[in-house]
């Protein structure tokens, strides 16, 4: 029997955890869902092409991964499919005539949008290209990542300041509600193995600009207080105990004699070897307890009881000492606000960083808003009343038709023609009396046909009804 094919390219599977509630301990069917689009596809070249490709990664798992583009597609298509999806925000990625890459962060579905550029960029092939040597590439995309906000609320500022107080508070929600918020209690510590990290550069001069710093990191840990060796051996068990228990991280020895040439290290064995005595540099990061969490057999009754005692008598050899380590995923991206909008990429604007409004040009907007808003309002109202009476009007004239179709079982339509059996035959009715198919007993109609038939004309006219009764017969068969 041949071998079934499984398609891989087409029939690629979602990289989504099994159960996301087990994973990070807070998914939700309320979760913030985002797509990273690029509008233009075709004209915004490969490198910003790639940077829309790593946001994506950064914002996963709740995000369209693979959402293909097209030049035909417009933003109020991706607008309309985001109430069904329940999509929350849109990042939009294009470029100008002049070149400039241009990012807008979208709340849907009423706003409001923040307009930014992006002054400076570097892909994730880039950082990768750069470290020497480069993480990622595992789970750590199976749960959103941890988000740090530094500065993005200036103390010196108000509500008169060249960037305002609350501009500054709803840039903060905006960013915030891009990932779902993290419970202590219940988010367990594996399930934060990424974070972003935006940093808001305050100007000392105060001279108005809004300039956000966007980093993405991936955050290692290791064992503090154990030598090199005792390190791989400590992760090669633990890899053996796995269920993917795989033997490549199992160091080799053998090379040599006894596992105490391994830990000792040189031929001299000039005694245990440590952080210290190996030669490298000491752990100069953050250093944190852990508590490792350790599968335990649940007993019933009374071997339930001796467990508990034994639990209170113990000491906690579970928790542990490690070291946090930030590697750096990519992409990075230096962000100035240039632009903020009340509606969806549409409406009045809150704040420009380039263009000032006196008093009474503010008031002149306001008013002219104001009479755009009535206008949009009365062409609702009138949209609705049209929608409601085409309604009323379809629903009369399908209470109509009923009413004449129950009406008119019993009674031959206006305009329709009682047909006649073809194959009746006259001489099974020799009384006249009794039926009458034209009904023409005790006219003047026969003379005239009696008239008709001795001047001729009655066979015209019989020529004419039998075409008239072929065309008939062809259009019911048809």
């Amino acid at each position: 029997m041949a071998k079934r094919r499984h398609k891989k390219r087409t029939h690629v599977g979602a990289h989504n955890p099994p159960n996301a509630a087990q994973v990070n301990g807070h998914a939700n069917i309320k979760d913030p869902k985002s797509m990273v689009i690029r509008i233009g596809a075709g004209e915004v070249g490969t490198s910003v092409s790639q940077l829309c490709t790593d946001v994506r990664k950064v914002m996963e798992p709740g995000t369209a991964s693979r959402l293909k583009e097209r030049k035909a597609n417009r933003l109020r298509d991706y607008v309309t499919m985001c109430g069904p999806l329940g999509v929350t925000h849109l990042l939009l990625f294009s470029r100008s005539t002049s070149g400039n890459v241009n990012l807008r962060l979208v709340v849907a579905p009423r706003g409001p949008t923040f307009h930014f550029r992006v002054e400076k960029y570097s892909l994730t092939k880039d950082v990768r290209r750069a470290q020497r040597h480069p993480k990622g590439g595992g789970k750590e995309y199976m749960t959103p990542p941890l988000l740090v906000m530094n500065n993005f609320t200036d103390p010196k500022s108000d509500a008169h300041s060249k960037v305002p107080r609350h501009l500054e508070s709803l840039t903060t929600t905006a960013f915030q509600s891009l990932f779902p918020p993290i419970n202590p209690q219940t988010t367990p510590l594996k399930s934060i193995r990424r974070v972003l990290l935006l940093n808001r550069e305050l100007s000392p001069e105060n001279d108005g600009k809004f300039v956000v710093n966007f980093r993405h990191y991936l955050i290692t840990t290791k064992p503090v207080g154990l030598s090199k060796p005792l390190r791989r051996l400590n992760a090669a068990e633990k890899m053996l105990k796995s269920k993917k228990g795989r033997k490549a991280g199992v160091p080799n020895l053998g090379k040599l004699r006894d596992i105490s040439e391994f830990l000792i290290g040189g031929e001299d064995g000039q005694g245990y070897m440590t952080d210290g005595t190996s030669g490298s540099e000491p752990d100069t990061d953050a250093e944190v307890e852990v508590l490792e969490t350790t599968t335990k057999k649940v007993h019933s009754g009374k071997p339930r009881e001796q467990q508990n005692d034994e639990d209170e008598g113990a000491t906690h050899e579970s928790v542990e000492r490690r070291a946090v380590k930030l590697v750096e995923l990519g992409p990075r991206m230096r962000l100035r606000m240039t632009k903020v909008e009340e509606g969806l990429c549409s409406g009045k604007v809150l704040w420009h960083e380039y263009v000032s409004k006196s008093k009474e040009e503010i008031k002149e907007l306001e008013q002219r808003w104001e009479q755009r808003r009535k206008e949009k309002e009365a062409r609702k109202k009138q949209q609705k009343e049209n929608v409601e009476k085409k309604r009323k009007a379809k629903e009369a004239q399908r209470q109509q038709q009923q009413q004449s179709g129950e009406g008119g079982k019993d009674e031959v339509p206006n305009g329709d023609e009682m047909d006649v059996d073809e194959e009746y035959n006259s001489d099974l009715f020799d009384d006249e009396d009794v039926f009458d198919s034209e009904g023409l007993e005790g006219d003047a109609e026969e003379q005239v046909n009696a008239r008709m038939e001795e001047e001729g004309e009655w066979e015209d006219e019989e020529e004419e009804i039998a075409q008239g009764k072929s065309s008939k017969r062809k259009s019911m068969k048809r």
